[in-house]
């Protein structure tokens, strides 16, 4: 990555130059179209001469100390603040690290440059010389504060990275480099753009024009692979569900096996695979079933009609007992959401008590989905044999029938007559 970046930083240190050749050889032609080479040498070895001629020895020996003062400037600035750096690194700063890291290298070419500049004042140069020395001087500085802003695209990395770590998602880290190379690509285009524009003079609104047509025509030709890259960023960025995850979305119940750049993959209960492509979790609603603090229960014990009101209350307190056991509490939270027991109402066939729990899920302790399901077997064990040790009969849909002959029906009215009257029969 290094060689590069130095290869590109001599790149763009002899465009310059190579501009300034140019530029000399375009005036040569213009005043004398019959010049050749050897007069175009001539031509810039006479403006040399001129700088040479009219500077005196001082400036020279100024230019010197200024290159020299830059440089050893430079290289102290850069010792401090990677030394700086360093020791924030080992104290487990990285991003403070970073900050000083940053621009210890570009400092010695912003120091040098400043020292270059300094020296130049005492040159004596021809107009077009020195409007191209302050220009590629500006490129240096530029450079340097480009090469800063690249070297701190470390900080998103780090930010990243971090992220990548306490999500632990495989989508998050296979994005982290994906997201740093494009910053930094970003980095050096703008950094490029605008030495072009404003220390070259290039227009650069017709390139602008051209990667908007282009940019257009890749956007619609790959516009679902934008958006299940995005799909995939938002699935990152807001976690709405992790690998190993039971999520439903859309009718689809199952746990969540791989995240890709592209699509996701749920297994569902009947062993099917179903990939989904990210983009529809943008607008789609996931419900992450794994995601849930508790599970609860919520049941109707019944009991026959005719328990007396005794009996009704022994109910009540033996479903309280059972669940205030020790190991069936365990899973409780009582200061939370204590159980709910109560007789709450009467049913066509039956009284009706209505019980509900709340078992807290916790993979330290071992509760989870079929710990629940052997608590509520647990549960219903003990009640029934509890309520037949009391002889308290469970209700189950029944109906009624009194005939008009019954005796027991006869016996049942003619009583209830005889205890509203006065015994002789009348009401």
């Amino acid at each position: 990555m290094h060689r590069r970046l130095c290869l590109m930083l001599l790149c763009l240190a002899l465009w310059p130059l190579f501009a300034f050749a140019d530029t000399t050889a375009a005036a040569a032609a213009t005043t004398a179209p019959e010049a050749n080479d050897e007069d175009a040498l001539a031509m810039l070895g006479a403006v040399l001469g001129t700088v040479f001629e009219q500077t005196p020895l001082w400036g020279w020996g100024a230019l010197f100390l200024g290159i020299l003062g830059g440089l050893t400037v430079g290289k102290i600035v850069s010792s401090v603040l990677n030394g700086f750096g360093k020791r924030l690194h080992d104290q487990g700063l990285q991003m403070r690290g970073v900050l000083f890291e940053a621009p210890a290298s570009p400092s010695s070419l912003l120091c040098l440059t400043i020292g270059i500049q300094f020296g130049l004042l005492s040159i004596v140069m021809p107009p077009e010389v020195a409007a191209f020395t302050q220009s590629l001087l500006k490129f240096l500085l530029l450079l340097s504060f480009g090469w800063i802003a690249f070297n701190l695209v470390d900080l998103i990395d780090i930010a990243i990275m971090r992220r990548v770590e306490e999500s632990n998602s495989k989508l998050a880290a296979q994005l982290a480099p994906l997201i740093r190379k494009t910053f930094r690509i970003f980095v050096v285009i703008v950094f490029f753009l605008f030495i072009a524009q404003n220390v070259f003079g290039v227009n650069i609104s017709a390139w602008l024009a051209g990667l908007g047509i282009a940019g257009l025509a890749i956007s619609l030709a790959s516009q679902d692979s934008v958006r299940n890259l995005f799909g995939s960023i938002t699935v990152m960025l807001d976690k709405p569900f992790a690998v190993g995850d039971r999520i439903n979305f859309s009718g689809t119940d199952g746990f969540v096996e791989e995240i890709g750049l592209r699509s996701s993959r749920i297994r569902t209960f009947t062993g099917h695979l179903v990939t989904i492509p990210n983009m529809r979790f943008i607008d789609g609603t996931v419900e992450n079933i794994s995601a849930r603090p508790f599970l609860r229960r919520t049941l109707d014990v019944t009991i026959t009609y005719d328990t007396p009101p005794e009996k009704v209350e022994e109910a009540v307190q033996i479903i309280k007992d059972i669940l205030a056991a020790e190991d069936m509490a365990a899973p409780f939270r009582l200061d939370q959401r204590p159980p709910r027991i109560y007789f709450n109402d009467f049913n066509s066939a039956s009284l009706n008590i209505a019980v509900s729990y709340w078992y807290f899920l916790s993979e330290e302790l071992g509760h989870d989905w079929w710990g629940f399901l052997a608590h509520g077997e647990t549960f219903n064990h003990r009640l029934l044999r509890a309520f037949n040790e009391a002889g308290i009969e469970f209700a189950f849909p029944t109906q009624t029938l009194y005939l008009a002959g019954d005796p027991a029906r006869e016996l049942n009215i003619r009583a209830r007559i005889e205890s509203s009257g006065d015994g002789s029969g009348q009401p």
